[in-house]
């Protein structure tokens, strides 16, 4: 982890919407969201003339109000503070280096969390899908992979979905890519994030299968889609899941996210204690 700062998020990486008005972000998001102006205007307790107003600039919404309208639109935080700046006002939220005085004891909670999932597989990763941190197990996932790939920072997509990555080892590729797709399509969709669609863009022309290819089912009788990988000689078979930080008010933080990997067999479970447990 990198040394401590703490910066307030504003226009970096903001692309066109940097360009934008505050109401005009308030109407992409409003739009982004599938909400009239009247359901929003309903929701915030504001008059329909009042939101046409400030969405096509002829009010200017104060502070509370950009921060009500983002809240109620599930805006993240890095846009709510494009949102705003765009609107004069000063950002609400400070985007910490990991290691920043301000996020202590987070650095300690994260280790905690990958020290507890031990033996297992499990990475933290920013919005990007870069790793942040990693069990010692997440080796196997690396192994033979080409150098090109294990440069800073390190993508858990680009590892995972590349032919020179950890793709020519996944028994199911077809169904795990159409899983991992899925995800990443539906993370576009929710954030809006520009970093994360270059991420897609790029990611679903790796060879495997077909970008538009439907979710996968898991296939009669089993409860999720599971990862099955050769090591060792061995076929392992995990599933995985996802979790984030629901109450954080910092950017850093809220953006994390750690995937754990489960054995979804006994047999994966016990290689993996004999191979990685104390």
């Amino acid at each position: 982890m990198s040394s401590g700062s703490t910066t307030v998020a504003g226009d970096r990486s903001a692309g066109p919407a940097a360009r934008r008005t505050g109401g005009e972000l308030i109407r992409h998001w409003r739009r982004h969201r599938r909400l009239s102006q009247l359901e929003l205007s309903v929701e915030v307790a504001v008059s329909t003339r009042h939101l046409s107003f400030i969405e096509t600039g002829r009010a200017v919404p104060s502070r509370d109000m950009v921060l009500r309208l983002a809240e109620h639109l599930d805006v993240p935080l890095r846009e709510r503070n494009r949102m705003l700046l765009a609107a004069g006002h000063a950002p609400e939220y400070h985007e910490s280096r990991l290691d920043a005085p301000e996020l202590d004891p987070m650095p300690a909670v994260l280790r905690q969390i990958l020290v507890g999932h031990g033996p297992y597989p499990a990475v933290i990763v920013d919005r990007a899908w870069n790793i942040v941190d990693a069990t010692p197990s997440i080796a196997m996932f690396v192994e033979g992979v080409a150098p090109e790939l294990l440069t800073e920072p390190l993508n858990a997509y680009r590892v995972s979905l590349h032919p020179r990555g950890l793709a020519p080892r996944i028994v199911n590729l077809p169904q795990w890519r159409a899983h991992l797709l899925h995800r990443l399509r539906r993370q576009v969709a929710i954030t809006g994030d520009p970093l994360t669609r270059e991420l897609y863009d790029e990611v679903s022309g790796y060879p495997g299968g077909v970008d538009d290819e439907p979710a996968p089912g898991a296939g009669p009788g089993a409860p999720a889609i599971a990862m099955g990988i050769r090591h060792r000689g061995e076929v392992l078979s995990f599933v995985s899941t996802v979790a984030t930080f629901g109450t954080a008010v910092d950017i850093t933080v809220a953006e994390l996210s750690i995937e754990s990997f489960y054995p979804a067999d006994r047999r994966t479970g016990r290689l993996l204690r004999e191979w990685f447990g104390d």
